[in-house]
């Protein structure tokens, strides 16, 4: 019962720190809405059961059982993963399989995936976060054929500016650049220029 405890808690602070960046961005609904999936049964007694509070239970769980039923789960409800941005191509002669590639994520997505991984590093390097830390794990992978290359290159460009410049400057290039022709970025960095005054 306390790791059940423990994991609501955790997923509650993650989920409070990306509805934070989505609202300093303009992304509102996508703040409300982020992984509610994470309170299905089929992901919250499982991360509760792999609970250890320093990184994902998935991974515990993957590396008990051999893979992971709660991130299948997840990442086919949650557009803002890419592995969720997948299709297929058809063989075209006989006897020729399908190959499956990954597709472009939409931006309003992307910008997402973005907050939520610098809140995942966040919450699971809590007491000692640095802002560089988000790109560091982004570089221990190899997204090469697993994410469409202007995704990928878009990820790594925002997680570099957020290393070098900082949240504030990387939030402002998001609301200005990435997402100027969104309405509800707009009324963000309204908001953000009163708070400054």
């Amino acid at each position: 019962m306390l790791k059940l405890i423990r994991h609501i808690r955790t997923v509650n602070e993650h989920r409070r720190m990306v509805r934070r960046g989505c609202f300093r961005v303009g992304l509102y609904w996508q703040g409300l809405v982020h992984d509610l999936s994470k309170y299905s049964p089929s992901e919250l007694f499982v991360g509760a059961k792999y609970y250890q509070g320093f990184r994902s239970p998935n991974n515990a769980e993957r590396e008990a059982k051999g893979y992971s039923e709660a991130w299948i789960h997840h990442k086919g409800r949650n557009k803002h993963h890419y592995e969720y941005w997948t299709d297929y191509l058809p063989g075209h002669g006989e006897g020729e399989s399908h190959v499956i590639v990954p597709t472009r994520m939409p931006t309003r997505y992307l910008v997402e995936m973005y907050v939520d991984r610098v809140a995942a590093s966040a919450i699971y390097n809590k007491g000692h976060y640095t802002e560089d830390m988000p790109l560091k794990y982004f570089k221990k992978g190899d997204y090469t054929h697993l994410m469409e290359e202007h995704t990928r290159r878009e990820l790594e460009k925002l997680l570099t500016m957020l290393a070098s410049n900082g949240s504030e400057v990387t939030e402002s290039y998001i609301r200005n650049v990435i997402l100027k022709h969104y309405p509800a970025a707009r009324i963000a960095e309204a908001l953000h220029n009163r708070k400054r005054r």
